[in-house]
């Protein structure tokens, strides 16, 4: 049951993130950093495209991505319709890898030591998808008080 649940939210909100991005006014505001936000919107984007394709992707999708971390918060402009690309290639990845899971596997430990302690997977996922729902209200945030 929960298995729906997650890949619907996280499906959602990788829409609402793209919708975000897309209500910029001024592209360039996506990679502005002012008023003591030290996360552009760009960058955030980048991290959860980054989190989503690690941790769902690769791990229980097997879709053998690498992550380079360091680089989502300290690449230089990438534009919109690239990032919004990115989106949409990481929702794919999405809908594969929950259509491929079984409940059985939501209850099985997550592969990686990812928290404190050993966790499920079910778990570990709805930790992602809030981690998804976090950055995608600094996004909203940022968009509404720096595309002036």
């Amino acid at each position: 049951m929960l298995i729906p649940i997650l890949k619907k939210l996280l499906l959602r909100d990788l829409e609402k993130l793209k919708a975000e991005l897309e209500l910029y006014r001024h592209e360039p505001s996506i990679w502005l950093i002012d008023k003591q936000i030290t996360n552009t919107a760009g960058n955030l984007c980048l991290h959860l495209i980054g989190n989503l394709n690690t941790y769902i992707g690769a791990e229980l999708g097997k879709t053998g991505y690498i992550r380079n971390r360091p680089l989502e918060f300290s690449s230089g402009t990438i534009p919109r319709t690239e990032l919004i690309k990115r989106i949409d290639d990481a929702a794919q990845t999405i809908t594969a890898t929950f259509d491929q899971l079984t409940e059985e596997q939501m209850a099985d430990e997550y592969p990686q030591q990812v928290m404190d302690g050993k966790v499920s997977t079910g778990y570990f996922l709805t930790h992602l998808a809030s981690h998804l729902a976090y950055h995608l209200g600094q996004v909203n945030y940022h968009r509404r008080l720096l595309d002036n």
